[in-house]
């Protein structure tokens, strides 16, 4: 058994004795089942895990991550729509009351998709490649507005400008946009930068970032 399975079941053991020992917030969380009032869609990224950024306890996010925290419009292909659906039990079956896209400085799926021309290719049966063309817009105006910034510049505008467009693809379900409607539902685009630890939030009302 390799070491780094031995340091799961390691930690598995320390969870358990932390809080399965005792009366803790999981018995709650079994006798009346999740109800958190926040939806975060974050990156696969191993160094960002949205529990620690923000120091939540179970049971008070609910999580969906994906390649580059991408969230596609809404579609009826009759193909697998894993992000579609998590966005849909949450707002229609939980009934949370914020969903925040929460984005991160050193992507690898936007630094993959600025280095790679082929991601760029919608006829690809690369599944990185398909995915990533969701992030297609945000590279395009990247290269039309910012071509003569330095690369690490270019990654961080082509970032955000993912983030601003998925947080717009939000808006094309239907039941999204009807609670947002309601003000029962606020929709919130988030920018961790991964030296600092820090959080902007997106503006869109004046197309700005400002820490949180």
């Amino acid at each position: 058994m390799s070491s780094e399975i031995k340091k799961l079941i390691a930690g598995n053991a320390a969870f358990r004795k932390k809080f399965f020992n005792t009366t803790t917030i999981f018995d709650e969380l079994v006798a009346f089942g999740q109800r958190p009032k926040i939806m975060i869609i974050s990156c696969s990224d191993s160094r960002v895990d949205p529990a620690m950024v923000f120091d939540a306890q179970p049971g008070e996010l609910f999580v969906v991550r994906n390649v580059a925290n991408l969230v596609p419009p809404c579609e009826q292909s009759g193909k697998y729509h894993g992000t579609s659906a998590a966005l849909e039990f949450a707002v229609r079956f939980l009934q949370v009351e914020h969903i925040i896209i929460l984005g991160h400085s050193y992507c690898g799926g936007i630094q993959a998709l600025i280095d790679n021309a082929e991601l760029l290719d919608k006829n690809s049966d690369n599944f990185i490649a398909q995915w990533m063309q969701l992030a297609r817009p945000a590279y395009d105006k990247m290269n039309e507005e910012h071509a003569s910034l330095t690369e690490q510049e270019k990654n961080t505008r082509c970032e955000q400008y993912a983030l601003a467009n998925s947080l717009e693809n939000l808006m094309s379900f239907s039941w999204i946009a009807e609670r947002v409607e309601q003000q029962k539902l606020q929709l919130h685009a988030w920018y961790f930068e991964l030296s600092t630890g820090l959080i902007a939030n997106y503006e869109k009302t004046n197309n700005t970032w400002n820490e949180l």
